[in-house]
């Protein structure tokens, strides 16, 4: 999961991110291409059975995603003990948090969201095309250099994979922490109308 590390490091320089310049990094770290170029770049790389992509949206917004750990549905179609699968992946994901905030970045976070399926934390902080807040069992948020960086464990689906995702987003997706000190516009108080 170093390689994961390395490349945020690597992408958090990158002002803007971009699609050519994340493919570029990707590259350069020995990632492995996937074969799925769109608008003639690579979208998807390997790395020590780690998969990463590269997801551009409208207006050129650029995310990119790990899937550090994954495990599938069995030959059913689902998994014989989901709960054992969702402890597993969070064992994983705690053991991976440390590398996150031990990394040469760590200075640079500032938590925004945690949470889990017992309801700790903050919730409701957006989900965003890496993810509804309703598809994860858990996960940390945090404000990284203008971006936000998400590590989570995710099922999109009873019939999909459980994963534990790591991703590194534009700050539309999850209000950073600069941002907690200005009420969003639906809370501020309503104006009332002056009579006559």
């Amino acid at each position: 999961m170093t390689a994961v590390g390395a490349m945020l490091e690597e992408l958090g320089v990158l002002d803007p991110l971009t699609a050519e310049g994340a493919a570029a990094r990707f590259s350069a770290r020995g990632w492995a291409p996937g074969g799925r170029p769109r608008d003639g770049v690579e979208t998807s790389w390997d790395k020590d059975g780690v998969g990463a992509w590269i997801r551009t949206s409208g207006g050129g917004v650029v995310s990119v995603s790990f899937a550090v750990w994954i495990r599938d549905v069995d030959e059913s179609g689902y998994f014989d003990d989901v709960e054992a699968v969702h402890e597993e992946g969070e064992r994983v994901l705690a053991g991976f948090l440390p590398e996150i905030e031990g990394s040469s970045f760590a200075g640079r976070l500032a938590e925004v969201g945690r949470t889990a399926k017992d309801g700790d934390g903050d919730e409701g902080e957006g989900g965003g095309e890496d993810g509804d807040e309703d598809e994860f069992v858990a996960l940390k948020r945090w404000a990284l250099d203008g971006r936000t960086l998400t590590a989570g464990l995710v099922q999109h689906d009873t019939d999909l994979p459980v994963m534990v995702v790591v991703a590194l987003s534009p700050p539309r997706h999850v209000p950073g922490a600069a941002d907690r000190r200005r009420r969003p516009r639906a809370a501020l108080p309503a104006r009332r109308r002056r009579p006559g």
